[in-house]
Protein backbone atom coordinates (compact mmCIF):
# COMPACT_ATOMS: atom_id res chain seq x y z
CA UNK A 1 0.00 0.00 0.00
CA UNK A 2 1.18 3.51 -0.53
CA UNK A 3 1.65 6.42 1.66
CA UNK A 4 -0.15 8.50 -0.73
CA UNK A 5 -2.25 11.59 0.85
CA UNK A 6 -4.77 11.17 -2.12
CA UNK A 7 -5.29 7.66 -1.40
CA UNK A 8 -7.89 8.57 1.18
CA UNK A 9 -9.82 11.76 -0.32
CA UNK A 10 -10.60 9.00 -3.27
CA UNK A 11 -11.82 5.95 -0.97
CA UNK A 12 -13.61 8.98 0.93
CA UNK A 13 -15.44 9.67 -2.32
CA UNK A 14 -16.05 6.15 -3.00
CA UNK A 15 -17.36 5.33 0.84
CA UNK A 16 -20.01 7.93 -0.37
CA UNK A 17 -21.35 6.26 -3.72
CA UNK A 18 -21.33 3.35 -1.53
CA UNK A 19 -23.59 5.15 0.76
CA UNK A 20 -25.56 6.56 -1.81
CA UNK A 21 -26.52 3.26 -3.09
CA UNK A 22 -27.58 1.53 0.62
CA UNK A 23 -29.84 5.18 0.97
CA UNK A 24 -31.26 3.78 -3.06
CA UNK A 25 -31.39 0.45 -2.20
CA UNK A 26 -33.71 1.69 0.82
CA UNK A 27 -35.78 4.25 -1.20
CA UNK A 28 -36.40 1.77 -3.98
CA UNK A 29 -37.32 -1.05 -0.92
CA UNK A 30 -41.19 0.07 -0.89
CA UNK A 31 -41.05 -0.84 -4.90
CA UNK A 32 -39.00 -3.74 -5.24
CA UNK A 33 -39.34 -6.10 -1.93
CA UNK A 34 -42.95 -4.18 -0.73
CA UNK A 35 -40.83 -3.54 2.78
CA UNK A 36 -41.95 -0.54 4.45
CA UNK A 37 -45.06 0.85 2.24
CA UNK A 38 -47.59 2.94 3.42
CA UNK A 39 -50.78 1.74 4.10
CA UNK A 40 -52.31 2.20 0.73
CA UNK A 41 -49.21 0.75 -0.95
CA UNK A 42 -47.15 3.67 -1.79
CA UNK A 43 -43.65 4.72 -0.99
CA UNK A 44 -42.95 6.36 0.97
CA UNK A 45 -39.67 7.83 -0.34
CA UNK A 46 -40.88 8.01 -4.19
CA UNK A 47 -39.77 11.26 -4.34
CA UNK A 48 -36.39 11.26 -2.48
CA UNK A 49 -35.64 7.61 -4.90
CA UNK A 50 -35.82 10.23 -8.16
CA UNK A 51 -33.53 12.43 -6.33
CA UNK A 52 -30.93 9.95 -4.79
CA UNK A 53 -30.95 8.60 -8.30
CA UNK A 54 -30.15 11.23 -9.85
CA UNK A 55 -27.02 12.53 -7.53
CA UNK A 56 -25.61 9.10 -7.74
CA UNK A 57 -25.40 9.59 -11.70
CA UNK A 58 -23.86 13.14 -10.72
CA UNK A 59 -20.98 10.99 -8.48
CA UNK A 60 -19.95 9.79 -12.11
CA UNK A 61 -19.33 13.06 -14.29
CA UNK A 62 -17.26 16.08 -13.00
CA UNK A 63 -15.75 13.30 -10.59
CA UNK A 64 -14.34 11.86 -13.32
CA UNK A 65 -11.69 14.55 -13.60
CA UNK A 66 -10.74 14.47 -10.22
CA UNK A 67 -10.07 10.74 -10.29
CA UNK A 68 -7.83 11.34 -13.66
CA UNK A 69 -5.59 14.09 -11.78
CA UNK A 70 -5.50 11.25 -8.36
CA UNK A 71 -3.90 8.46 -10.39
CA UNK A 72 -1.56 11.16 -12.93
CA UNK A 73 -0.35 11.93 -9.53
CA UNK A 74 -0.01 8.85 -8.07
CA UNK A 75 1.88 7.51 -11.10
CA UNK A 76 4.34 10.64 -10.98
CA UNK A 77 5.56 9.01 -7.80
CA UNK A 78 6.78 12.51 -6.48
CA UNK A 79 5.09 13.78 -3.24
CA UNK A 80 1.82 15.41 -3.30
CA UNK A 81 1.53 18.69 -2.65
CA UNK A 82 0.00 19.74 0.36
CA UNK A 83 -1.91 22.13 -1.83
CA UNK A 84 -3.31 18.82 -4.13
CA UNK A 85 -4.35 17.14 -0.75
CA UNK A 86 -6.65 20.31 0.53
CA UNK A 87 -8.14 20.62 -3.11
CA UNK A 88 -8.71 16.89 -2.79
CA UNK A 89 -10.16 16.77 0.68
CA UNK A 90 -12.29 20.20 -0.78
CA UNK A 91 -13.56 18.33 -3.82
CA UNK A 92 -14.60 15.64 -1.21
CA UNK A 93 -16.37 17.78 1.25
CA UNK A 94 -18.13 19.54 -1.72
CA UNK A 95 -19.43 16.67 -3.14
CA UNK A 96 -21.00 15.42 0.82
CA UNK A 97 -22.19 18.62 0.63
CA UNK A 98 -23.90 18.10 -2.68
CA UNK A 99 -25.43 14.93 -2.19
CA UNK A 100 -26.92 16.26 1.03
CA UNK A 101 -28.60 19.48 -0.60
CA UNK A 102 -29.59 17.40 -3.61
CA UNK A 103 -31.25 14.59 -2.07
CA UNK A 104 -32.64 16.82 1.13
CA UNK A 105 -33.63 19.63 -0.91
CA UNK A 106 -35.22 21.42 -3.76
CA UNK A 107 -32.74 24.34 -3.66
CA UNK A 108 -31.20 24.32 -6.95
CA UNK A 109 -29.22 27.76 -6.84
CA UNK A 110 -27.87 26.40 -3.23
CA UNK A 111 -26.56 22.95 -5.25
CA UNK A 112 -25.05 25.40 -7.90
CA UNK A 113 -22.74 27.20 -5.16
CA UNK A 114 -21.54 24.22 -3.83
CA UNK A 115 -21.10 22.50 -7.30
CA UNK A 116 -18.71 25.50 -7.90
CA UNK A 117 -16.64 24.41 -4.88
CA UNK A 118 -16.28 20.97 -6.61
CA UNK A 119 -15.91 22.06 -9.61
CA UNK A 120 -13.05 24.61 -8.95
CA UNK A 121 -11.15 22.23 -6.56
CA UNK A 122 -10.71 19.59 -9.50
CA UNK A 123 -10.08 22.84 -11.80
CA UNK A 124 -7.06 23.56 -9.43
CA UNK A 125 -6.05 20.64 -8.72
CA UNK A 126 -5.17 20.26 -13.42
CA UNK A 127 -4.36 23.68 -13.04
CA UNK A 128 -1.21 23.12 -10.39
CA UNK A 129 -0.68 19.69 -11.60
CA UNK A 130 -0.23 21.32 -15.40
CA UNK A 131 2.07 24.65 -14.18
CA UNK A 132 4.44 21.83 -12.27
CA UNK A 133 5.13 20.53 -15.23
CA UNK A 134 5.87 23.34 -17.19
Amino acid sequence: MTDNPLILPMFSHIALCAFLYVLLTIARAPKVWGLWQMNDGSNPWHACETRITNNLKNQFEWPLFFYIACVLLLAEGDAVSQLQCYLAWAFVAGRVLHSIIQIGTRNIRLRGIVFTINFLAVLAMWTDMVYQTL
